[in-house]
């Protein structure tokens, strides 16, 4: 429980920082992730342009925010998260104005490196900015609290865009949305972001000012300083079992429900994206909570992705042919979609310096984003070479769920081959 205030100390100001950073997530994901799967089908319907056109601008957008990602803690330290959130809040909106008065492919691409570029200030390396300066013993429950308006936001905006857009027109469900959304994030960096524990005369986690500084971080852990993190054996495999698990996770996600309609039609198949989201505010929100202190959290994070290795073989076993089977599958894969986000970032809490924390989150993002913008392209290959002999009923993917356990167990063994002892 977050420690009550008393007449000798005010309020801690930290938890009302994770209610701002809930909110930045779920604008950020709620425009910059799941909204351009929407503005693709709106602009191949609108302007004639082949899905594969529309779909690399959405690589853009993701790999113009890897590309800004890697550059965040200098951008913090030179401008100020305040400052940096506001900005990066204007491109994303002013990007997705581009998206929806482009009239031809070059202005899309452009329009969508801005977007990129400005979402990355309202993304997963921003909330844990913005957080971790609060938190120390308790940032495992607080990550989890503010990452989970990245899941809320799926639910919000996924339908808030399709009636906008049908409501109001493209360009202008987007200048209205987004309006309102830069409106709010300038009020929250001003009131909610710009101050800091020291300037409030608080502790992290709302401990009486001049208590001992809590420190979770490893005695192995040294610094890593300029070029030396790219060979630090830690880092390496923390990087490359989580960009091998978004990757999977992305692509799956990408075409989960158009292989679930043939078994369960277009509304269930919705529902049951709606229930992978609930499973990964419940997967994330557990582990957050319940997860100890000194839990050897790169162990922790092999579960969970085992628990989605389960779900991919339920999907694989139901196929085109057992509902029950998908709706398993479904849930397990979903409990560990939320804590792909939040667990990476734990784990380099622990295992880095308190100072090189901040750059080796950026930069493990970045990679990751890099890495999983190519994967719903990726998997919609593996779905055309599927063999037709593999393919018995519609909605079968064995390829497709083979593929994503594998993933999920190659991260794994990196995981624990980086395990510090």
């Amino acid at each position: 429980m977050p420690p009550q205030p008393t007449a000798a100390r005010p309020r801690f100001f930290g938890w009302t920082v994770v209610a701002g950073a809930f909110f930045l997530a779920m604008s950020g994901w709620g425009l910059g992730f799941y909204g351009p799967p929407v503005f693709l089908h709106t602009i191949h319907a609108t302007r004639g342009w082949p899905v594969s056109l529309v779909a690399s601008a959405i690589t853009i957008h993701y790999l113009a925010g890897a590309a800004t990602v890697a550059n965040l803690p200098a951008i913090y330290r030179r401008f100020g998260i305040p400052r940096a959130t506001k900005a990066g809040a204007i491109a994303l909106v002013a990007g997705l104005v581009g998206w929806s008065l482009a009239q031809s492919p070059w202005q899309l691409f452009v329009a969508a490196a801005l977007s990129g570029t400005g979402w990355i200030t309202l993304g997963a390396a921003a909330v844990n900015a913005i957080v971790s300066q609060w938190f120390v013993r308790s940032r495992p429950a607080a990550l989890a609290m503010a990452y989970n308006g990245a899941s809320v936001g799926g639910v919000v905006f996924s339908p808030l865009w399709v009636f906008a857009i049908g409501a109001l027109g493209f360009p202008m469900a987007v200048a209205v949305i987004g309006t309102v959304i830069v409106v709010l994030l300038w009020v929250l960096s001003d009131r909610v972001f710009a101050p800091t524990p020291e300037g409030l005369g608080q502790s992290p986690d709302g401990d009486a000012p001049g208590s001992p500084t809590v420190s979770l971080t490893s005695p192995l852990a040294r610094p890593l300083p300029g070029a030396r993190i790219w060979r630090d054996p830690a880092f390496l495999t923390l990087t490359l079992g989580t960009s091998l698990a978004l990757f999977a996770q992305v692509g799956l996600i990408a075409h989960m429900f158009s292989l679930m309609v043939p078994v369960l039609g277009a509304e269930w198949a919705g529902i049951a994206m709606a229930t992978a989201t609930v499973a990964a505010v419940t997967g994330r929100s557990l582990v957050g909570w319940l997860m100890p202190a000194g839990a050897d959290r790169r162990l922790v994070a092999s579960i969970s992705y085992a628990i989605q290795i389960g779900g991919c073989l339920a999907l694989m076993a139901g196929g085109g042919a057992s509902p029950v089977l998908i709706w398993i599958g479904v849930i397990l894969f979903g409990l560990g979609i939320g804590n792909l986000v939040s667990l990476p970032p734990l784990i380099a809490q622990v295992e880095f310096v308190k100072e090189d924390v901040p750059r080796a989150v950026a930069l493990m993002v970045a990679a990751g984003q890099a890495f999983y913008a190519f994967a719903p392209a990726a998997y919609g290959l593996a779905r055309e070479w599927t063999p037709a002999g593999w393919q018995a009923r519609p909605g079968d993917a064995p390829l497709v769920f083979g593929m994503t356990a594998l993933l999920f167990a190659l991260a794994i063994a990196v995981y624990l081959i980086g395990r510090r002892r």
